[in-house]
């Protein structure tokens, strides 16, 4: 059963300003390691973040909660497994909310080309 679903697309000459702008202190507050070592070892690390960041609004959307309620920025990652598909890794109060929705899974899909980063995330209960 489909609990919910989120999309959100962002600029990625946005985040890129932001990143210009506070380069460690939003890089550290808003994404986790994992997704640190990912992005900077891209051509275009921006494009990465932005993607990411895309995935977190989509999880929060899927939810229906936004940022409000308390979930942190790092408590949604996005990882990548073995097979090069990425997925969410939540931790405290975004893997509370998401249990307390009754999702029990969630899938995610995004993508980043030029100016724009879209992700989609689809929570199964």
């Amino acid at each position: 059963m489909i609990v919910g679903i989120g999309i959100d697309r962002i600029r990625v000459d946005r985040v890129a300003g932001l990143l210009e702008r506070h380069p460690r202190r939003a890089r550290r507050r808003l994404f986790s390691e994992e997704e640190r070592e990912a992005c900077e070892g891209r051509p275009c690390p921006a494009e990465g973040y932005a993607a990411r960041f895309a995935a977190k609004e989509a999880f929060l959307k899927a939810l229906g909660t936004g940022w409000s309620g308390g979930i942190g920025w790092r408590e949604i990652s996005v990882s990548t497994g073995s097979n090069g598909r990425p997925y969410l890794r939540l931790s405290g109060e975004a893997s509370r909310r998401l249990r307390g929705a009754g999702g029990r899974r969630t899938h995610l899909s995004f993508t980043h080309e030029g100016d724009a980063a879209v992700a989609v995330v689809v929570i199964e209960g």
